[in-house]
């Protein structure tokens, strides 16, 4: 069977994640700090809303890729999700960053609906798309390249949305915490994200089928996932490594604003408007590149090396690099940026290595059990990246809590060098959990080609 995917289902498919990601990075990068320094909430306060509405929205993937692997329509099972939920995903998306004259309850409680709809609604388009790639090829170099694609369009959106988060808030609204700025700058990206949705459901394809046509079975969909050896090894894998990114960026804004305490800008010209860039803004584009740099060289190397090896290597490095992050000089600008740089080009390398991994993992399934389930496994994974993040972000309030942190005022030092732990040896020791983890994992490159054979085989006698 022919498992090639054109440059243009590629470029298709990539586009899905590229709107996923650009909420998903203005969550990760700023939600704390638009709901601390604009809504005005504690950051303890949103540190555990972000716990109890996480751990709901975890628990709610694998029901959606329940539902996603039972869907039947002339698209798929999948790609009709991206078609339908565009539009609700831009909408709520703006309501979330909309801030109404309540009181402080009424702000909590608003904050708890909107982000709860949100993430649920992240999860009804995210966790198709995401098991989209286990559908679009069963060639596991193939899928490796489809989610290198993926993650270069993943982090090439997050990049647009870092790069004009702080100047179109400012545009709109004068400041960084505007209410106005940030309620226009979220329209902007919401019409973006539903173009990007509706071309990625109209380029792409599902061609893998199951080797049965039995008639799906919860039990035993279940029972084959809680077996699958390899998934649970990657879940721990990539807790520990959300738990690394999700620190290190939610912290990023407070490193600038209240350690650093830079005041040097950056200007740009935009269809003859001029947007100021701030070091905050520059680390975290520096960031997103550098990523992209860390997506590209990882399927070059995963082929020579294998997927276990790159994804150790990248991991460890990143732990390395993150401890030395602490002794660097809040001054030393430059080799703050050089250090953001490495380090994200590290953790940009296991992205695309460890959905590929997932897919391997719903392969390994089907060839052990005999049954294929790719929306519960993929749905399990997204949860497990999820759960990461929850604990991640819940530890970001927490902790700016804990070494009391109190917006728009001068730190006390405890408060200061407690966001420095935040962004070096806190995350470094998340990095390091990944790196135990993976070194269990069972599938070698010849283990998968010997699977990829007898499946590929089976489907060939079935046709």
């Amino acid at each position: 069977m022919d498992y090639k995917i054109s440059l243009k289902e590629k470029v298709g498919y990539g586009l899905g994640d590229a709107a996923s990601s650009m909420f998903w990075k203005i969550f990760s990068m700023y939600l704390m700090f638009f709901y601390t320094d604009v809504f005005g909430i504690a950051p303890a306060v949103v540190g555990t809303m972000f716990l109890i509405t996480r751990i709901w929205d975890s628990c709610f993937d694998p029901l959606v890729g329940i539902i996603a692997d039972r869907t039947k329509s002339r698209w798929g099972k999948f790609r009709p999700y991206l078609l339908w939920t565009a539009i609700p995903f831009a909408i709520i998306g703006v309501l979330t960053f909309y801030t109404p004259d309540f009181d402080a309850k009424g702000k909590i409680i608003y904050a708890y609906v909107t982000y709860s709809l949100m993430m649920m609604i992240y999860s009804i388009i995210n966790v198709p798309y995401a098991s989209l790639l286990g559908v679009m090829s069963g060639d596991r170099k193939e899928r490796t390249t489809l989610s290198s694609y993926r993650m270069v369009f993943a982090f090439g959106g997050s990049l647009l949305a870092l790069w004009l988060i702080e100047p179109l808030v400012t545009h709109f609204g004068g400041s960084l915490n505007s209410k106005t700025g940030w309620l226009y700058t979220i329209i902007v990206f919401g019409i973006i994200t539903t173009i990007f949705f509706w071309t990625c459901f109209f380029l792409t394809k599902e061609r893998v089928l199951p080797i049965n046509d039995e008639k799906p079975n919860l039990k035993e969909d279940l029972n084959d996932l809680l077996k699958n050896r390899p998934w649970w090894i990657l879940l721990g894998a990539g807790i520990g490594a959300l738990v690394f990114n999700s620190i290190r960026d939610g912290a990023a804004v407070y490193y600038f604003k209240y350690y650093v305490s830079s005041t040097v800008s950056y200007s740009f010209n935009i269809l003859g408007e001029n947007f100021a860039m701030t070091p905050t803004t520059l680390y975290l584009v520096l960031g997103q590149a550098a990523n992209i740099i860390g997506v590209i060289i990882a399927t070059p190397i995963a082929n020579k090396i294998g997927k276990k090896k790159t994804f150790f290597g990248a991991m460890a490095l990143a732990s390395v690099l993150s401890v030395l992050f602490y002794y660097l000089g809040k001054e030393n600008i430059v080799l703050i940026m050089v250090f953001q740089v490495l380090i994200s080009i590290c953790a940009g390398c296991i992205f695309p290595l460890i959905w590929s991994m997932y897919a391997d993992s719903a392969d390994y399934s089907e060839w052990k059990q005999g049954r294929r389930a790719t929306g519960l496994i993929f749905s399990a994974s997204s949860m497990s990246q999820k759960f990461g993040w929850t604990i991640g972000g819940a530890a970001t309030g927490w902790l700016l809590g804990y070494f009391g942190f109190q917006a728009n005022v001068v730190q006390s030092l405890t408060a200061q060098n407690g966001i420095l732990l935040m962004l070096s040896i806190l995350p470094a020791i998340a990095a390091a959990l990944s790196v135990l983890f993976i070194l269990f994992y069972p599938l070698s490159e010849e283990k998968l080609q010997t699977i990829e054979d007898e499946l590929n085989a089976k489907r060939n006698l079935n046709k």
